[in-house]
C-alpha cells in the first residue's frame, strides 16, 4: 500500500479511523462479532451504527442498498478473535465497490500468519483496493507493539491530520521503530514459522476428535474449543492449569450466552509435544466428568 500510520495500539488504532471517517450522518456497518475495539470506534464516531449478522452477506447488502447516507464505511474483523474464522474479504470488498463504500479491515489475528511473506488476510485472498483501511497489531504476531493502518496516500494524510488517537498521543520511542524493523524482517523471510504453525493447527483438530467438546471450524491459530456452560469451561480450564498449561476460558459476555470456551491460541513457539501433552490432558479431563 502507497502509504502508512504507526499507532501505539490496534485499539487506539480503530478508534481513530472510524472517528476519523465517519460522523454524523454517515452510517457504521459492523459485523456481529467484530472486535471491541471496532464496536467502540464505531459509537465514538457518533454515525449511525448497523449491525449485520455474523459474516452474513445477503443482510448487508440489503442495508448497504437501503442507505442512502453520504459516507458509508463496512468495519469487520479480518480472522474474529474468538471464533477463529476467517471473512470473505473480497465478496465484502465486491459489496463496498457496488454501493460506494469504504471497508475497514482489522487483521489483529492475520497480519504477520496469513498471506505470502505474512503480509496478512488481504494477502491471502490476493485482493487490493483504495477503498480499504487496512489495520494490522504489532504485539502478537509481529511480537512487538502497537499497530499500524495502511492505505491510500490521501487517506493516511487525512487520518494523520484527523485521528484525534494519534494527534493526542505521545509518539512511541524510536528503539521501537527498530525493534520492528527487525521484526518484519523477520516476519517476510522466515516461511517456515508459518508452515511449522499450520502443521501444529492441523495436528491440534486431528488430535482432539472425538472430544465432548467440539472445536469451531477455523483454519486459523485460533482454535475455540466449545464447552457451552460458564461452570464447566472454567473447571476444564482449571484443570489444564493443574497440569502445567495455560488455556483460557472465555465466558458471555464476550462469547454469546451458551457457548462458553476454551480459547486456545498456537504459536510457531509450540512443539508438535506441547499440542500432543495438550490433547492427552483434555482426552483425561473428559473421563473425569
Amino acid at each position: 500500500m502507497p502509504r502508512a500510520l504507526h499507532f501505539a495500539a490496534g485499539y487506539m488504532a480503530n478508534l481513530g479511523i472510524l472517528a476519523a471517517l465517519a460522523g454524523r450522518g454517515d452510517t457504521v456497518f459492523s459485523d456481529q462479532l467484530n472486535h471491541a475495539c471496532l464496536v467502540d470506534g464505531a459509537r465514538l464516531s457518533r454515525a449511525e451504527v448497523r449491525v449485520y449478522p455474523h459474516l452474513d452477506l445477503a443482510a448487508l447488502e440489503d442495508m448497504l442498498a437501503g442507505c442512502a447516507s453520504p459516507t458509508k464505511l463496512v468495519a469487520s474483523d479480518a480472522v474474529f478473535s474468538m471464533d477463529g474464522d476467517i471473512a470473505p474479504l473480497p465478496e465484502l470488498l465486491a459489496l463496498c465497490e457496488r454501493h460506494d463504500a469504504w471497508l475497514v479491515v482489522d487483521d489483529a489475528h492475520g497480519f504477520g500468519v496469513l498471506g505470502e511473506g505474512g503480509r496478512g488476510t488481504l494477502a491471502h485472498f490476493g485482493i487490493a483496493s483504495p477503498r480499504i483501511v487496512y489495520m494490522g497489531t504489532l504485539g502478537k504476531a509481529a511480537g512487538v507493539h502497537g499497530a499500524f493502518v495502511a492505505g491510500d496516500e490521501a487517506l493516511i494524510e487525512w487520518l494523520v491530520q484527523r485521528a484525534r488517537t494519534y494527534i493526542f498521543t505521545t509518539a512511541s520511542p524510536p528503539l521501537l521503530a527498530v525493534a520492528l524493523a527487525a521484526s518484519l524482517e523477520l516476519v517476510e523471510a522466515e516461511e517456515h514459522r508459518r508452515t511449522r504453525l499450520a502443521a501444529l493447527v492441523g495436528r491440534l483438530r486431528k488430535s482432539l476428535a472425538g472430544l465432548p467438546w467440539k472445536l469451531k471450524a477455523s483454519e486459523t491459530p485460533i482454535q475455540p474449543l466449545i464447552v457451552g456452560d460458564n461452570r464447566a469451561a472454567l473447571d476444564l480450564a482449571e484443570g489444564l492449569r493443574a497440569r502445567g498449561i495455560w488455556v483460557p476460558a472465555i465466558r458471555p459476555p464476550t462469547v454469546p450466552a451458551g457457548s462458553a470456551r476454551l480459547r486456545i491460541a498456537l504459536s510457531a513457539a509450540h512443539s508438535v509435544e506441547h499440542v500432543d501433552e495438550l490433547a492427552e490432558a483434555l482426552r483425561a479431563l473428559s473421563g473425569a466428568r
